[in-house]
């Protein structure tokens, strides 16, 4: 859809794209073509070659999102506990996603800390779970029909530790917190950081919204957001370590639509399936003009370094190793996934430019291996494009 339509759109829209969605558009457009280089593949058995190019690495490219989601869920294979996960998500309101909209990097920095600060504070109340807890946040911008819909999806231990730090508090085996008073202390902690990014010159607004730049105008619009609900929902427990790494695998890199989605392409428009969970999730279709669904496609394209992927409480960053050992000593003795165990990816092949092992050569399933480079631009004679397991759509 990018190599055929993108070019024109961003003629045509010239005044409403970025610097961000021009270089996301640049990228999958590149993608896997004689523009980025690559190299040639020779199978060992019967010498037949083939023209491998490399990929963008783009995070909002649907192809390229496969060796990084391996290479990371590898990671975290070992830092899982043998505990029940929950899965809780945090969706902002209409009204303020139109603000996140004009403000991704702030607002969506917002959406995360306030949807942390309510989990950690309500789990350490003593009436609660009375626990420090840890997991992570991922943040998805879009509905199934590529509409904006900012929301953050959370994956956290069915537990915690203790004040003190000297036992493992577990929580009921079907219930992690109640969800009401989540969503009503997300909400608050929301809307108080939003006034206070207002009230430093943080956020700017364009078009309908411009005139929520005025003070009055603002407090009103916040005010009539604390009157409605916000949605929080907690789902079932997965169970232990596998399911939840299998969950993790379908959730942290997704891009806004991938390409098994889209069922047809021509220059009229892109026919694409979607779920509607209004009706049970119902598989429907939806067709939209080629400018339309680039629109929607680049509604979600992110701020240059903004951190998709963020863990919290005795999952940050800063002390993980060190919290997730004490969890484990915590828990009875209870044997976590194996360290000994090979819990690393694949073996990147770093002239493929792919980051996975190239398929097996298609005349007689043998191996294929590197013959030389293919530099940016040049497409070998005889080449006929992306080699045959790329999609090019």
């Amino acid at each position: 859809m990018l190599r055929r339509h993108g070019e024109a759109y961003l003629r045509d829209y010239a005044g409403h794209v970025g610097r961000v969605e021009r270089r996301v558009v640049g990228a999958i457009t590149a993608c896997r073509t004689a523009t980025l280089g690559g190299h040639v593949e020779a199978c060992d058995d019967c010498g037949a070659t083939r023209v491998a190019y490399n990929s963008c690495r783009n995070r909002h490219c649907p192809k390229c999102q496969g060796p990084a989601r391996a290479k990371w869920l590898a990671d975290r294979q070992g830092e899982l506990l043998p505990v029940p996960y929950f899965h809780v998500v945090f969706t902002l309101p209409a009204p303020v996603a139109a603000i996140a909209f004009q403000n991704k990097g702030v607002v969506y920095s917002i959406l995360f800390k306030a949807a942390v600060e309510a989990m950690t504070t309500l789990a350490s109340n003593p009436r609660r779970l009375g626990a420090e807890i840890g997991g992570l946040a991922v943040l998805h911008t879009w509905g199934q029909t590529l509409t904006h819909h900012p929301h953050v999806h959370c994956v956290v231990p069915g537990g915690g530790i203790s004040p003190d730090g000297t036992r493992w508090t577990s929580g009921r085996a079907n219930f992690f917190l109640a969800v009401k008073p989540l969503a009503m202390l997300f909400r608050r902690l929301f809307l108080e950081r939003l006034k206070r990014a207002f009230d430093a010159g943080a956020l700017g607004f364009f078009g309908d919204l411009a005139h929520l730049a005025d003070t009055a105008a603002f407090v009103a619009h916040t005010a009539a957001m604390r009157r409605v609900g916000w949605v929080v929902y907690a789902k079932r427990p997965f169970g232990g370590p596998e399911q939840t790494l299998a969950y993790l695998g379908r959730y942290t890199h997704r891009v806004a639509i991938a390409n098994g989605r889209i069922k047809a392409l021509d220059d009229d428009g892109v026919a694409f399936t979607w779920k509607d969970y209004r009706q049970n999730g119902a598989v429907k279709f939806m067709r939209l003009k080629p400018d339309e669904f680039i629109r929607r496609f680049l509604l979600h394209a992110l701020p240059d370094g903004f951190h998709r992927i963020r863990h919290f409480g005795f999952m940050a960053n800063g002390h993980r190793a060190q919290r997730l050992a004490l969890c484990r000593s915590l828990l009875t003795g209870q044997a976590g996934p194996s360290a000994d165990k090979d819990q690393n990816p694949p073996a990147e092949n770093p002239d493929n430019g792919i980051g996975v092992e190239p398929p097996p050569c298609s005349e007689c399933g043998g191996v294929m291996r590197f013959v030389a480079r293919v530099p940016r631009g040049y497409e070998p004679p005889g080449s006929s494009g992306p080699p045959f397991w790329c999609d090019t759509s």
